[in-house]
């Protein structure tokens, strides 16, 4: 199977002597979609800030692309995390001022890329994610353009594991389709695994497996293939 892109082993965590997770185990390879749903509450924003390195747990590893991350100095974190994670919000988190190209160009440059390359590859991805990269202001574009090019930058210093924080939460339905359409064609089309934590069980349902945080543990749900065949 080769090595995970994520892979969570014994995760724990608790705050306020509370405790939110509790020997959770997740493991996401190269190619591979999953969901995580669950109550408010439950922890999958404190899971998803395991997985990112903003979190440390009490226990456990949390693995990116064969390193742990639990245990690295912040500055090895940060570039590990910039090498190998691309995060999508749900409100996108992107410059208004700025158009789409440059957005994700300006990802590409953090990262380390030259102006050229950095310009062309974000050109490159938003073309083929369908957002128009002329001199309209990111601020001015609808919210499925905006979340397109919120993919678009998480994408752009090709990352091998893809994580998403409710990124449908403020669209409305049919552009919530169209955008989890997108989303889980990912993995397929870039050969990154993906993560997404989520509210909507209808978007948690593209995913190739789905997990529900219950309980301070992650159990998981029937796949998209063996719930075809009930």
């Amino acid at each position: 199977m080769g090595e995970p892109k994520l892979w969570i082993r014994g995760l724990t965590y608790e705050v306020a002597d509370r405790v939110l997770l509790d020997r959770v185990e997740l493991r996401v390879d190269a190619g591979e979609s999953a969901a995580v749903v669950g109550p408010s509450g439950s922890g999958k924003s404190t899971l998803l800030g395991c997985a990112l390195g903003l979190v440390r747990p009490r226990a456990g590893s949390v693995l990116v692309a064969g390193t742990d991350i639990t245990g690295l100095r912040q500055r090895a974190l940060e570039r590990h995390r910039s090498a190998n994670i691309g995060m999508v919000f749900q409100f996108g988190e992107l410059l208004p001022e700025l158009t789409p190209v440059e957005n994700v160009a300006l990802a590409a440059l953090l990262g380390g890329a030259k102006a050229g390359d950095a310009y062309e590859w974000a050109e490159t991805l938003l073309k083929e994610l369908g957002v128009p990269y002329s001199t309209v202001p990111t601020g001015q574009l609808s919210g499925g353009e905006r979340q397109r090019t919120a993919f678009a930058r998480a994408l752009v210093n090709r990352p091998g594991l893809l994580l998403a924080d409710e990124p449908t939460g403020a669209l409305d339905a049919r552009t919530r389709d169209a955008v989890a359409e997108l989303m889980f064609s990912a993995p397929g089309r870039w050969g990154c695994a993906l993560v997404v934590v989520t509210h909507d069980a209808q978007v948690a349902g593209l995913a190739d497996r789905c997990f529900e945080l219950i309980d301070v543990g992650l159990a998981q749900r029937p796949s998209r293939a063996e719930a075809g065949h009930r």
